[in-house]
């Protein structure tokens, strides 16, 4: 079971990502505040869950948290930043766009640039660790998805209903066949051209 703080005595925030490894579309991450002792045996990493347990806990999350803010980095940024920055900076504007202001934060990974002078935890698979990141992982790879369904509307060719811009070969191959679009990153498609 995943644990529901990491101080037990302050308004924490989990924060996560979503698409990082993707060749098109933005870097999504969360940011969640929920409420002391919290408790969810349905919470887990996203990546273990079904995209319909990922849709139907969104809800839940989107109800129970105190706060939560999902906010996003454009394939140009990543490209001028690099992904792993970008995803910091998507990181802030959502800790920065949270109603409630957070006195810790629980970073998934191993690396974080600080934000202002709000301490920060990183934590090596926290998603699978602490509630908070688990619902941040849930909201920026749901908001993400829907983005990435949104886009395939407009460009059906590159599959992005299926893959959601990952490097899958169906999405390489349409690469390809039709040459990169404005939402691929272009730093991550130079040897697919």
């Amino acid at each position: 079971m995943l644990r529901s703080s990491f101080s037990n005595n302050l308004i924490e925030a989990g924060c996560d990502e979503a698409g990082r490894g993707c060749l098109a579309g933005p870097v999504f991450a969360a940011a969640v505040i929920l409420p002391n002792g919290y408790n969810s045996s349905l919470l887990n990493d996203s990546k273990k869950l079904s995209e319909k347990q990922r849709n139907k806990l969104r809800v839940i999350i989107e109800q129970d948290a105190l706060s939560w803010a999902v906010k996003s980095c454009s394939p140009k940024e990543i490209d001028e930043v690099n992904i792993l920055r970008a995803s910091f900076y998507s990181m802030h504007r959502a800790i920065n766009s949270l109603s409630t202001k957070p006195k810790l934060l629980l970073i998934d990974g191993n690396r974080f640039i600080p934000y202002e002078d709000i301490p920060h935890h990183c934590i090596i698979k926290g998603d699978g660790k602490y509630l908070s990141i688990a619902a941040a992982s849930i909201l920026a790879k749901t908001h993400r998805d829907d983005y990435m369904l949104d886009l395939h509307s407009k460009y059906p060719q590159y599959s992005w209903n299926n893959n959601k811009g990952y490097p899958t070969i169906e999405h390489k191959m349409a690469i390809q066949d039709f040459g990169l679009s404005v939402h691929h990153r272009t730093t991550f498609n130079s040897n697919i051209r």
